[in-house]
Parts: structure tokens; C-alpha cells; sequence
């Protein structure tokens, strides 16, 4: 018989275990969500897109990919309370490790956009399984450090990415994300619920009800205002960072490759979700450090906006300084797992980062639209859009409640 000690030391190992492969999961869902960013220009031009239509078909493919994890975010996270966590896990790594293999061998824009749109969906499913599982399997009080973890660990797949993508072709790089998920698939077995979630499975509770959401006003207000938070970081990263090329050319910087600015932005996101997460820790407060990197976002885009012309190693530090702003991913997601019950917390804390990535259709199409119909400068549009995203962000904050170790062990009642 296992004595109370033994116990205790699988379950140690349980929880390491499941953050190191959550972390890992997370690693190569960065890597393929990012490497279109890197390798858009290449692959474009590639499939003999011109010059002058390079934005255009850009914003079209993250477009794509974009509705592919808002669609995919709400099929995940409800399948996440209903079938489990795991299984999230599970499928959705291997949709999108298909999805990318598939893309290296893509001949037309319009194959490409298809399966941005497939690798969108998988995409979707990841960082929320993983989030609600750690935050379920840990102490109330440690939680924030296994988030942390996960956040801080798979965001340098962003890192990788920009590497494979700058060093070999992109077909290349394509088939390299693929390949890591399919082979992520076999640390994956072993991995267990939570006891949170078992002990619902047997009850009459009713899980992964999305329409939940929005059947209590002060629900879906706390549910709007957790997705609100995070819009200034896919703000930065689908605008600032990811049409860095176009931008810096409006302030008379030539050569910026939007890889370098992914990959710089990325290391500083890695280092931000570290410092937000342990500052939350030590000051037992996620409030408090959201609103900090709010304001820092704030700075640095007004800073980027209006630097002018600078060398490209400073044009890269800058964007370091911006992801290292945005760098409060990890306590934002963690924040919404921890807001709702156990009965609809994988719906939630999947949905919500979707949501948010998902909001880059809508703010590119603003950017776009304040530049080519209204008449914006590049960089004018770009801060209006920016402002707007900051503003939004404060007003949500204001309006939620702190959650650091908030007991997880509970339902949502209709």
C-alpha cells in the first residue's frame, strides 16, 4: 500500500510533470502561431504575390488564421468541460501539427488561407486546457507560479520560431511545427484531470454550457470585461510588431525584417510574463500588476510611434521594450480561469485568449480602413488604434475583481 508519503511525492511529480508537458504544449503552439508572422513575406512572394499586394494578402491569412481560433476557442474550451481537459489537449495539438505540415505544401494564397484557417482552430485549444488544468492541480496560494511556468516557457517558442524561420526556407519551417507537436503527443500520455473536474462527472452539474455565459448579466460582464484586459497585447503584436516592415518605412527605417521584430518581442514577452507573474506572487495581487504593464504598453507605444528614424538595433530594442509591456499574457489568462466555476472554467479560460487573438480582425481592419479610407498616416492610424485598445483595457480592469487564492473548488449555478 502506498504510505501517506508516497502519496504526497506522486502527487509532486504529478504536477511537475503536467506543468513541464503544459509548458512544452504551449511552446509549440507559439512556435506555429507566430511562424506566420515570420515567414509571411517569404511565403508570399513565393507564391508570386507582388510587392504592392503583400499587406493585403497579409492581413487576409491572419485574418484567416484569427476566425479559425475564435471558432476554435468556443469548440475546445466546451469540449474541455465535457470531455475533460486532457482530451483538449490531445486533439487539439494534433489538428494544428496536421494543419502546418499541410501548409508547407500549399501552391495558392487560397490553400494557404485554408489552412491558416484549420491551424487556427487547433490553435485555439491549447493555452486554455493547459491554464485551467495547472490552476486546478496546484495549491490556491502556488497556482500563479505554475502558470508562470507555462506562459513563460511556451512563449519562447516565438523565439525558435523566428530562428527557423530567418535560417531555413518556410516550408520548411512549417513542417518543423508540425513535426514537434506530433512528437509532444507521446509525454502527453499519463497526464490526468484534475480532481476538480472528476469529482463533477459523476454529478448532475451541467458543464461546458458556453450560453451560460450570457444568461446572468453580471456573468457575461465579467466574462466581457476578461477578454477587454487583453486587447492591447494583440494590439502590439498583430499591428506593431507584426507590420513592422510597412510601419518603420513610414518613419524612414529600411531593412526591418518582421522575423527580428517578432523574435525580440517575443524574448521581451518571455521575460514580462516572468516579472508579471512573480511580481503577482509576491504582492499577492493580480490587479495591481496588470495595471502596471497596461501603463508601460501605454509608454512604449507612444515611444514607438514617435521615435522617428533610428538604427535598426534600436528599432529592435524598442520592440523588446514593447513585448516586455505586453508581458502580463500569464496572469491575464490566469485572471479568467480563476474568475468563473469549475462547470465552465475550460470554456472560459479558452475562450478568452481566442477572443482576444480573435480581436486582431477587428483591429486591423480599423487600422486599415482609418489609413486607406479616412486618409491616416500608417503610424496615425496605428495610434489611434492603440489608444483606443489601452482605454478599453483600463475600464475592463477597474471592473473586475482580485482573484489571487481564490478557492477554484466550485460551480456556476444557472
Amino acid at each position: 500500500m502506498s504510505t501517506p508519503k508516497n502519496t504526497h511525492k506522486n502527487k509532486n511529480k504529478n504536477i511537475i510533470m503536467t506543468v513541464l508537458v503544459a509548458a512544452l504544449g504551449y511552446f509549440v503552439d507559439i512556435y506555429d502561431l507566430i511562424l506566420f508572422s515570420v515567414v509571411r513575406t517569404s511565403s508570399l512572394r513565393s507564391l508570386g504575390v507582388p510587392q504592392a499586394e503583400l499587406m493585403n494578402e497579409g492581413l487576409f491569412l491572419l485574418n484567416m488564421q484569427m476566425t479559425g481560433m475564435l471558432i476554435g476557442g468556443v469548440l475546445w474550451g466546451v469540449l474541455g468541460d465535457k470531455r475533460g481537459r486532457v482530451s483538449v489537449l490531445f486533439g487539439s495539438i494534433f489538428l494544428y501539427s496536421a494543419a502546418n505540415i499541410a501548409n508547407a505544401y500549399v501552391d495558392t494564397v487560397f490553400w494557404y488561407g485554408i489552412w491558416r484557417f484549420i491551424a487556427g482552430i487547433g490553435l485555439a485549444g491549447e493555452l486554455g486546457a493547459a491554464i485551467t488544468l495547472v490552476s486546478e492541480i496546484m495549491s490556491k496560494e502556488s497556482r500563479g507560479y505554475g502558470t508562470t511556468i507555462v506562459a513563460s516557457v511556451g512563449i519562447c517558442g516565438a523565439i525558435v520560431a523566428a530562428q527557423i524561420g530567418n535560417r531555413f526556407s518556410w516550408t520548411t519551417a512549417y513542417i518543423v511545427g508540425g513535426v514537434l507537436g506530433f512528437l509532444l503527443l507521446g509525454l502527453r500520455i499519463g497526464i490526468y484531470d484534475s480532481g476538480m473536474y472528476q469529482s463533477l462527472q459523476g454529478s448532475k452539474t451541467k458543464r461546458g454550457n458556453f450560453l451560460m455565459l450570457f444568461s446572468s448579466w453580471s456573468r457575461f460582464k465579467k466574462y466581457l470585461n476578461c477578454i477587454l484586459i487583453g486587447v492591447p497585447i494583440w494590439f502590439v503584436i498583430g499591428v506593431l510588431v507584426s507590420f513592422s516592415p510597412e510601419l518603420s518605412l513610414a518613419m524612414g527605417i529600411e531593412g526591418v525584417s518582421a522575423g527580428y521584430a517578432v523574435m525580440y518581442c517575443y524574448i521581451g514577452l518571455a521575460l514580462g510574463d516572468l516579472a508579471s507573474g512573480l511580481l503577482s506572487q509576491l504582492f499577492k495581487n493580480r490587479k495591481k500588476v496588470i495595471f502596471v504593464f497596461i501603463s508601460m504598453t501605454l509608454a512604449f507605444v507612444f515611444y514607438y510611434i514617435f521615435m522617428g528614424t533610428v538604427t535598426l538595433s534600436h528599432f529592435y530594442w524598442v520592440c523588446g521594450l514593447l513585448g516586455f509591456a505586453i508581458g502580463y499574457w500569464a496572469i491575464f489568462v490566469t485572471v479568467a480561469s480563476e474568475q468563473f466555476g469549475t462547470n465552465i472554467r475550460a470554456t472560459v479560460t479558452t475562450t478568452v485568449p481566442n477572443f482576444v487573438r480573435g480581436s486582431v480582425v477587428l483591429i486591423t481592419s480599423a487600422f486599415k480602413s482609418l489609413a486607406s479610407t479616412y486618409g491616416f498616416s500608417v503610424l496615425n492610424s496605428a495610434l489611434v488604434i492603440g489608444l483606443v485598445c489601452v482605454a478599453i483595457a483600463y475600464i475592463a480592469l477597474l471592473n473586475l475583481k482580485e482573484t489571487f487564492a481564490k478557492d477554484l473548488d466550485y460551480t456556476e449555478v444557472e
